[in-house]
């Protein structure tokens, strides 16, 4: 009997938030693998605020996902068949599997992980692409130097809370802005920040001039809009503003643009995008910090994992606009 393999299809271009009728659920047999391929069985599902900016059309950072395709995820799963020398049946491997149950591969970014040294939904979050995102965006963009502090948007979620945590092992002063009581707790108490501003509740403008009174060396954006604006106002001469997202706006069919960004003229400062897959060749060795630091101790992995079938994900995908997820959000399909 053949395998039934159950996906997650575009059927439209999204107008502000997905609906359920942009997405088609389909069902047919899963593809066996030929020569030099494997078939995975997808057990997690990466759900990332990236995904809506896939769903669109026009040029971008990588190509957008076409009406009719499988919708683009990171995913980690378990080899279940393999005429490929390099993956075993058993294996555990991690790589952009798509919205489905099974997947052939035929190896290429595909990378094996190991379940006994962390949970298999560690790997899409603290050493997936969400840690690296948070390594390389902080390290080798924002530059924080001993001392300095570094204000982190979106603090509570997959990347920003890796970000204030490795800014923390830097020897900086972190301040997380975040969305809500429990998650401004969750910034300080569980990752240590040293402090997180609730922008549901408090002048955010405000509070950064009480917490950071001489200004922002280094500020991480992941959610972009009135946040990002009131940041630019508190920069400090030379610093720099990383541009890893802006979910405030990802659903807005007019996004706000930055209009204090004249800002970085009178600072001196810059304003640079990060996007993880420049950093590909140096993936190894950003995976191999972050589990060192993980190992010892000083780096803490959260994931908010909703069980479920391939079924769920379009409603897993809108509690990240809904602000409803703490970590990583992780779509387990399968044990």
């Amino acid at each position: 009997m053949s395998t039934m393999n159950r996906q997650i299809r575009l059927a439209a271009r999204p107008v502000e938030e997905p609906r359920p009728t942009d997405w088609q659920h389909v069902e047919e047999p899963a593809v066996q693998p030929g020569d030099g391929e494997f078939l995975v069985q997808v057990l997690c599902l990466s759900i990332d605020p990236a995904m809506r900016g896939w769903m669109n059309a026009g040029r971008s950072y990588i190509r957008p996902v076409e009406i009719g395709e499988v919708m683009r995820a990171g995913a980690v799963g378990r080899v279940v068949a393999s005429r490929h020398s390099g993956f075993a049946v058993g294996d555990h491997v991690s790589g952009t599997f798509g919205v489905q149950e099974y997947c052939v591969s035929d190896g290429r970014g595909v990378t094996k992980v190991d379940p006994a040294a962390a949970p298999l939904p560690t790997y899409l979050g603290t050493l997936g692409m969400s840690g690296l995102t948070a390594y390389f965006g902080l390290i080798e963009v924002g530059r924080p130097e001993p001392g300095q502090t570094v204000v982190v948007s979106g603090a509570a979620g997959a990347v920003g809370s890796v970000v204030g945590q490795i800014a923390k092992i830097l020897g900086c002063r972190v301040i997380g802005i975040a969305g809500g009581e429990a998650k401004c707790r969750l910034v300080v108490d569980e990752f240590g920040f040293d402090a997180a501003i609730d922008y549901q509740s408090e002048d955010v403008r405000k509070a950064l001039r009480e917490h950071a009174p001489d200004g922002v060396d280094v500020y991480f954006d992941n959610v972009g809009g009135d946040v990002l604006d009131a940041v630019l106002l508190r920069l400090a001469r030379g610093a720099r503003v990383v541009v890893c997202g802006a979910i405030s706006q990802y659903n807005s069919t007019k996004p706000q643009g930055p209009a204090n960004y004249l800002s970085l003229l009178v600072n001196r400062a810059s304003m640079t995008g990060i996007v993880v897959f420049d950093y590909a060749e140096r993936y190894a060795e950003g995976i191999a910090q972050l589990a060192t630091w993980r190992a010892e101790g000083r780096l803490k992995s959260l994931e908010d994992v909703v069980s479920g079938s391939v079924a769920a994900f379009p409603e897993t995908l809108m509690r990240l606009f809904r602000g409803d997820n703490r970590g990583k959000l992780v779509l387990k399909i399968a044990d």
